[in-house]
C-alpha cells in the first residue's frame, strides 16, 4: 500500500515515510492511496479469530511490499496484549467496547501499534525518532507505557501546568527514560501552539526527526481499521440483515477508519453518527460536510497539534460521492434526547454511557428508519471507559461508575519538580539539553 497527501496527489510514499515524516510539506494529511481486496478472508474469520490475527493479517495486507508477513505478525503481537470486547445486548444490538486497555482509552490501540511500527522501522534503518505532542493525561500515560524500553524512540510532552499523569520516576528522561515531560504556564490551547510553532520550522523537524503520537500520524489511525473486521468476525455468524455502526464523531478518527475497512470489503452497510458543526443533515435527509464548501488551497495546514480527520472523510466522499448519501447518517439529537439515551442504555443494558456515547446511541434512535428494513443490526462503539467521564452519568443517572483501580494507577498524577515554561524557545532549550540518544 502507497500513501498520498490529500493536497497534492503526486506526493506519493511508502508506510515508512508516512509515519516518520507524517506532515506532509504541503499541509496535507496522509491518507491510504488504494486498498486491497479482503473480503474472502473477511468472511472466512470467526468468533475464534484473535484481534491480534486480524491486526497481523491487515498489516500484512496494507504493507506487504515494506515488512514480511512474519513481522506484520510480530508488530501486531507486540502492540496489542489487550483486545476490544464485542457483545450481544438486544436482538439487533450490540456493542464494541474499546477500553478494556492500560489506561481506559481507545487511543492506547493506536498508540501502541504506531510505536511497535515505528519501532520495527528504526531498528531495521538504525535511526532514531521523537513524538511531539501536547496532552492533558491520557495519550501521554499511553505513549509513556508503550515507549518503555524502546531504544530508538523518545517524546516530548507538553502540559499545562498540573495535567501530568501516568507518568513514572523511570520514564523521564533525565532518569535515562524515554520521555521528556515539559509543563506550560498557560492552557491547553497554549501546548498546541507551540507544537505548531515547532512543526512549521522544517530545519527544527529535521533536526529532532520529529513525528506525533495524534491521528495526524496515519500510523496511529491504521490500527483503528482493525475494530470493525473483528466485530464482524463476531456478527457473521449472529445476523442476517444489514449492519450499521453507530459511533462518536470525535475528530472523526473512527469513522473515517471506518470507510477504510469498506475499502477493504467489508461487508457494512453505514455508519450512524450524531451531526456536528462540520457534519450536518441537508434538507432531504443526507449527509453534508461544510467544509468542503472552503476549497483546500484556501485552508491553513493541518495541525500537528489537535488533528482533525475532515480532511480525510472529503476526500473519502470526493472519490466515491455516493458514499456521502449512503454510508455515513448523521441525527441531529437533543439533550433532552442525549440523556434519555443514556437513562436507556443503564436501565434496559445495565451500560453506563458518558455523553459522547449517549449521543451516539441517540443518533441510532433518531435515524431508526435506516436501520428497521431487513432486520438490520446496530453495533454501538464505546471508546473509553464511562468513569473517565463520569460528571454527565451521575447528573443524569444520580450515580455514576467507579474508575477501575489498573486506570486510576495508570492516569495517577505525576510531580516532575521542574519549572514550567512560558514560550517555544524555552521548550527548545530544553529539548537541546535533553534530547540525545
Amino acid at each position: 500500500m502507497k500513501f498520498v497527501s490529500t493536497r497534492d496527489s503526486s506526493n506519493v510514499v511508502n508506510f515508512e515515510k508516512s509515519v516518520l515524516n507524517c506532515m506532509p510539506r504541503d499541509g496535507g494529511l496522509y491518507i491510504p492511496k488504494d486498498f486491497a481486496d479482503l473480503r474472502k478472508w473477511l468472511l472466512y474469520t470467526n468468533e475464534s479469530t484473535t484481534f491480534q490475527s486480524i491486526a497481523g493479517t491487515l498489516t500484512s495486507a496494507c504493507i506487504n511490499d515494506e515488512f514480511s508477513p512474519i513481522i506484520c505478525e510480530t508488530i501486531a503481537t507486540k502492540a496489542f496484549p489487550f483486545s476490544p470486547k464485542f457483545r450481544r445486548i438486544d436482538n439487533n444490538l450490540f456493542t464494541l467496547e474499546l477500553h478494556h486497555t492500560p489506561t481506559g482509552s481507545h487511543k492506547d490501540f493506536g498508540i501502541s501499534y504506531l510505536v511497535n511500527s515505528l519501532e520495527t522501522i528504526l531498528t531495521m534503518k538504525g535511526e532514531n525518532a521523537t513524538f511531539l505532542d501536547a496532552t492533558v493525561g491520557e495519550l501521554g500515560a499511553s505513549l509513556a507505557r508503550a515507549i518503555r524500553g524502546k531504544k530508538h524512540l523518545k517524546a516530548v510532552l507538553l502540559y499545562p501546568r498540573g495535567f501530568v499523569r501516568g507518568l513514572e520516576e523511570s520514564d523521564f528522561v533525565w532518569n535515562g527514560g524515554n520521555v521528556l515531560p515539559i509543563e506550560v504556564d498557560g492552557t491547553e490551547h497554549s501546548c498546541h501552539e507551540i507544537v505548531r510553532e515547532i512543526f512549521n520550522d522544517r530545519e527544527l523537524v529535521e533536526k529532532y526527526h520529529l513525528t506525533v503520537a495524534n491521528t495526524a500520524n496515519i500510523g496511529r489511525l491504521m490500527p483503528q481499521m482493525f475494530f470493525y473486521p473483528y466485530a464482524f468476525s463476531r456478527l457473521k455468524n449472529q445476523v442476517n440483515g444489514d449492519i450499521f455502526y453507530a459511533m462518536p464523531c470525535g475528530n472523526y478518527s473512527n469513522l473515517v477508519a471506518g470507510l477504510y475497512s469498506w475499502r477493504l470489503s467489508l461487508p457494512v452497510n453505514g455508519f450512524i453518527c450524531p451531526t456536528t458543526d462540520e457534519i450536518k443533515v441537508d434538507l432531504a435527509g443526507n449527509c453534508e460536510i461544510m467544509d468542503s464548501i472552503v476549497e483546500l488551497e484556501k485552508r491553513g495546514s493541518a495541525d500537528p497539534a489537535s488533528p482533525s480527520n475532515l480532511e480525510r472523510l472529503e476526500e473519502i466522499f470526493g472519490t466515491s460521492a455516493l458514499m456521502l448519501k449512503h454510508f455515513v447518517y448523521p441525527a441531529q439529537v437533543t439533550q433532552d434526547e442525549i440523556n434519555e439515551a443514556c437513562r436507556k442504555l443503564f436501565t434496559d443494558y445495565n451500560i453506563y454511557a458518558d455523553k459522547s456515547t449517549s449521543r451516539a446511541y441517540a443518533a441510532s434512535l433518531k435515524r431508526s428508519e435506516v436501520v428497521a428494513e431487513d432486520d438490520a443490526s446496530v453495533v454501538l462503539v464505546l471508546r473509553d471507559h464511562p468513569a473517565l467521564k463520569s460528571e454527565f452519568i451521575h447528573h443524569t443517572l444520580g450515580e455514576a461508575p467507579e474508575l477501575p483501580e489498573r486506570i486510576a494507577e495508570a492516569l495517577r498524577h505525576t510531580h516532575i519538580d521542574r519549572p514550567c515554561v512560558t514560550c517555544t524557545d524555552e521548550v527548545l532549550l530544553i529539548m537541546a539539553d535533553e534530547i540525545s540518544f
